[in-house]
């Protein structure tokens, strides 16, 4: 509880919690980051694996990239800090808005989840309607749709715009929080890193957990140096009272 003890009082009194997330909270779950000193993007060339381009010149080479992805994020399981977030939901309105794509807080628990990246977990045809999720390992890469046409994971690529109904629905919850958590991410990639400032211009209190420091972290209102598995659970114990 020492932990938070500058703002137990805005915790406390407020009536919604909105949760902005990042890799760093997946990483305590065995999933890489893509930023960090060991990240996916040091090991691979994101122009090569995560752009439509580089899709439609060699789409098996980032299908077996992808299908990696996604057996690893399968095996994975939620961590005390998606537990947290979850758990606080009995206590709080809690909105959580992640630029995560391996559905670790839906599988935690949490209900009003949005994927501001889309899901790794979902799948969809590139010229069709199609999209499901599939959790079963891929047999043929690349996998076809039934209309012979080649699926996609339904995740966002460099280039590629935000779902627009899933960014509005993040502004808006961002806009009216009264306590915004930022947890496990920079916050390096836009336009995730306006919604403290949406959220700033509310009036709300801004929490950075993430064990580093970050481009942001002067301007917010605290910022604990400790990881999302460590330091989230002590939240409940502070807003259950």
């Amino acid at each position: 509880m020492d932990t938070f003890r500058p703002v137990a009082d805005n915790l406390r009194n407020a009536e919604k919690l909105v949760f902005v997330t990042g890799a760093g909270i997946s990483q305590e779950s065995g999933i890489p980051t893509f930023r960090g000193k060991d990240g996916l993007w040091r090991k691979y060339d994101a122009m090569k694996l995560a752009t439509i381009d580089a899709f439609y010149e060699d789409p098996k080479l980032v299908w077996e990239w992808y299908e990696e992805r996604r057996q690893n994020i399968l095996a994975a399981k939620p961590n005390p800090g998606h537990v947290a977030i979850a758990e606080l939901e009995r206590h709080k309105q809690v909105h959580v808005l992640t630029q995560n794509v391996d559905g670790l807080h839906q599988r935690a628990g949490s209900k009003l989840v949005y994927e501001l990246h889309g899901s790794i977990i979902t799948i969809k045809c590139t010229v069709c309607d199609f999209k499901d999720k599939i959790t079963s390992s891929l047999s043929e890469l690349p996998p076809l749709c039934k209309c012979g046409n080649i699926l996609r994971p339904d995740v966002v690529w460099f280039g590629e715009p935000l779902p627009q109904d899933v960014w509005q629905d993040a502004m808006l919850q961002a806009s009216s929080c009264d306590v915004m958590i930022v947890v496990g991410t920079s916050l390096a990639v836009s336009p995730a890193n306006l919604l403290p400032v949406y959220a700033k211009q509310n009036g709300a209190t801004i929490i950075e957990v993430n064990p580093e420091e970050t481009p942001m972290s002067s301007s917010m209102d605290l910022s604990l140096r400790s990881s999302a598995a460590k330091a989230l659970p002590e939240l409940i114990s502070i807003v259950s009272k």
